[in-house]
């Protein structure tokens, strides 16, 4: 007979530092899921004193492998390996103005749609599950869900019918996709467990890995801009989701990228939809110019991984090419249209673009836009209307900023430097006085990061 394992003893057992076995970890993660109000396999306390534990002494890699599978297959899981295709995603650590997933989608879709396999299923399928706003960070969810009638909450059937036909879908985490993340992520907040990188991996990894994916493409921002407060931890958190993604089977690539300023033009909801709308109808805001940089990177490793390029750089190349043929907007429209959406928006998405007030901020003096607190702006964003204090709570689509300037740019006294954009008039003086002390304009040109600041690979993980 099996002994059963207590949840009691495998708290302790982290607690005291010791490795976790695969089994007592898969036992711990059941019984989050298998509770009901009337048998409670392990307590809320329990699972927070668990949390506290890995926060505090950490996991190896096989654990954080075990616990990423555990939670990965805790409930439904795509199976998207019955297509016979290629199934790559990417995943950003959360940005301002970061809006890749909209363009990275429709360009490989485009990329797959362009080479089916022999059964005529795209070549390349991209099933994107997506978050929602939360913090300074905005949500790629409120961003769809600003198109009339585009349908986020897709089951994995439907999920996959859909890329038969588009080559993509964009979707949300259901109650039944990885439950155990739901339960774990909630905690995490109460219990001051959420900056974990062990739990973070486990959290980003599971729900990706349970797309089925052969290939995985990951945006780990760093600067002001980004969730974690370091170069170092946003590196350690970079190695850790590839180390993890690679023992799973998944090719795992991650680009340090710098979120020193918003990315691209506009930040916000529905405006952010209108800029990559307008990215692919060849309408190239300069403004939007680090925007369409990354995106094509980005588009490249995928294209790269899913061998439909012989380097990142020539997959970058490609990448463009498929925007400026206008292949991407057409798998765009495609995808839309498929998941219910309202594609006669986007004729002429300035005209959808309706917020009750607006106010410019100008150069108060000349110069060159030196820095900011990119956090800052993000919350100042958020402040407007576009996000969320806490989850479930309601967003604006029309709230947001647009910046008129790029840090570097040199500047003349009273040029404009930001819009604001509110659904309610009251709501834009904070953002407005959190936004003139955090643009900083100098007499002299900024040292300025790079946008790619590093890769990991499987190649240089530290042994």
């Amino acid at each position: 007979m099996t002994q059963r394992i207590h949840p009691i003893d495998v708290i302790l057992h982290k607690r005291d530092g010791l490795a976790l076995t695969d089994a007592e970890i898969r036992a711990f993660v059941l019984a989050i899921v298998k509770r009901t109000p009337r048998r409670q396999l392990v307590t809320d306390a329990q699972i927070a004193a668990f949390l506290m534990a890995v926060f505090l002494r950490g996991l190896d890699a096989r654990e954080l492998a075990t616990l990423t599978e555990a939670m990965r297959f805790s409930g439904e899981v795509a199976y998207t390996e019955a297509l016979n295709t290629f199934a790559i995603d990417k995943h950003s650590t959360g940005g301002v103005g970061d809006k890749t997933s909209l363009l990275i989608a429709p360009i490989l879709a485009a990329a797959g749609l362009a080479h089916p396999t022999s059964e005529g299923v795209p070549g390349i399928v991209v099933p994107m599950i997506s978050g929602r706003s939360l913090g300074h960070t905005g949500g790629t969810l409120d961003k769809l869900e600003t198109i009339p009638g585009f349908n986020t909450q897709l089951p994995f059937p439907e999920m996959r019918d859909i890329l038969k036909q588009c080559g993509a879908a964009l979707i949300g985490q259901t109650p039944k996709i990885v439950p155990a993340d739901r339960i774990l992520y909630a905690l995490r907040d109460h219990t001051g467990t959420v900056e974990s990188p062990f739990l973070i991996t486990a959290s980003i990894m599971s729900k990706k890995l349970a797309e089925s994916l052969n290939a995985l493409v990951l945006d780990v921002k760093v600067g002001s801009g980004a969730f974690m407060p370091t170069y170092e931890k946003s590196k350690l958190l970079a190695e850790l989701m590839v180390e993890t993604g690679e023992a799973s089977g998944t090719r795992t690539v991650a680009l340090l990228t710098t979120m020193d300023e918003p990315l691209g033009r506009f930040s916000g909801n529905w405006v952010e939809v209108w800029e990559c709308v307008d990215i692919m109808k060849q309408h190239r805001h300069p403004m939007s110019r680090d925007l369409i940089e990354l995106s094509n990177i980005l588009s490249g490793w995928a294209l790269y991984l899913a061998d439909h390029a012989i380097s990142p750089e020539d997959g970058a190349v490609l990448s463009d090419e498929y925007l400026r043929s206008g292949e991407a907007y057409k798998a765009w429209l495609k995808i839309i249209n498929a998941q219910g959406g309202d594609t006669s928006l986007f004729e002429d998405p300035a005209a959808h673009h309706k917020p009750a007030a607006t106010r410019t901020l100008t150069a108060p003096t000349s110069g060159y836009l030196a820095a900011m607190d990119c956090k800052r702006a993000g919350w100042a964003v958020q402040r407007l209307g576009a996000g969320r204090a806490k989850p479930g709570a309601p967003v604006s689509a029309h709230a947001g900023i647009e910046m008129h300037a790029k840090l570097g740019d040199k500047l003349e006294a009273n040029q404009p430097l930001v819009t604001l954009f509110s659904e309610d008039a009251s709501l834009l003086d904070e953002p407005e006085a959190m936004l003139r002390e955090t643009l900083q304009i100098a007499p002299t040109l900024p040292k300025l990061q790079p946008l790619i600041r590093e890769v990991i690979t499987k190649t240089n993980l530290p042994q």
